[in-house]
């Protein structure tokens, strides 16, 4: 005997069913698409581009930074290159030579003494004897010759620093026109003026020493003139000067 089962009890047993037992359909997933959005695009690339420039400026920066400290140090390099020593060497040979003038020397005092002693008025006076006065010509006379000798002395003296200052001058020039910055053509400049003060230093005692002889020779002349109008106001002075008396020069006269 067959069990008969109404349709309307199936349809409600089917829909009673919990859906958690019924099987899940899941929709697939739809497909991802990339989004280009242009003003971010135009952004992102300005943003690279100011950087980009900016790191630009700051290697220009440092390369002209880096230029100015080497500039700064060919600026601040020294000269290798000095002729002060031999310079000062020069200048100390003409001062000895000054030093060791015979006689009467530069001095004011030892110049006064002797004008007053051998030079002056007094030195031919009416009380001096002959001996006196013949002792003052004497050393008026070695004066002269002492100050001629000095002045050739210093006159050689002065020659023989001409090669040495064409030499230093010489290569002054020479690293004055390769100085690599402004202290290395400063220092050329400066140790060029020290050559020309050492010239003119020279020239000095050569002007002084000539100036001493010419005025050594004057004064002998001027007191040699005053000595012999001395001596020939002694010479005619009755009683003191040639006396006249009678010569025989045979001894049997015919």
């Amino acid at each position: 005997m067959k069990l008969r089962i109404p349709r309307a009890a199936i349809t409600a047993a089917v829909l009673a069913i919990p859906l958690s037992a019924s099987p899940v359909l899941v929709a697939p997933a739809s497909a991802q698409w990339i989004v280009y959005d242009p003003t971010n695009y135009v952004q992102n690339v300005l943003t690279a581009a100011r950087s980009l420039e900016q790191i630009n400026n700051q290697i220009t920066s440092l390369q002209n930074q880096a230029t100015s400290l080497i500039n700064q140090a060919r600026n601040l390099a020294s000269l290798p290159f000095s002729s002060l020593q031999q310079l000062q060497q020069s200048v100390q040979r003409t001062q000895q030579l000054l030093q060791q003038a015979q006689r009467i020397a530069y001095d004011v005092q030892n110049i006064d003494q002797a004008f007053r002693t051998n030079y002056g008025a007094g030195s031919a006076s009416m009380s001096a004897s002959n001996q006196q006065l013949i002792a003052q010509a004497k050393e008026r006379w070695n004066n002269t010759v002492s100050g001629l000798q000095d002045a050739m002395r210093v006159q050689a003296g002065v020659v023989g620093n001409i090669d040495t200052n064409r030499t230093q001058m010489s290569a002054l020039v020479g690293q004055s026109q390769g100085a690599t910055g402004a202290l290395q053509a400063t220092q050329a400049g400066n140790q060029l003026l020290a050559l020309q003060a050492q010239q003119l230093a020279d020239l000095t005692a050569v002007v002084s020493a000539n100036g001493r002889s010419q005025a050594l020779a004057e004064a002998e002349r001027s007191a040699a003139a005053e000595q012999g109008r001395e001596q020939r106001r002694r010479f005619l002075t009755p009683g003191s000067g040639y006396q006249p008396g009678n010569a025989q020069m045979f001894q049997n006269g015919n």
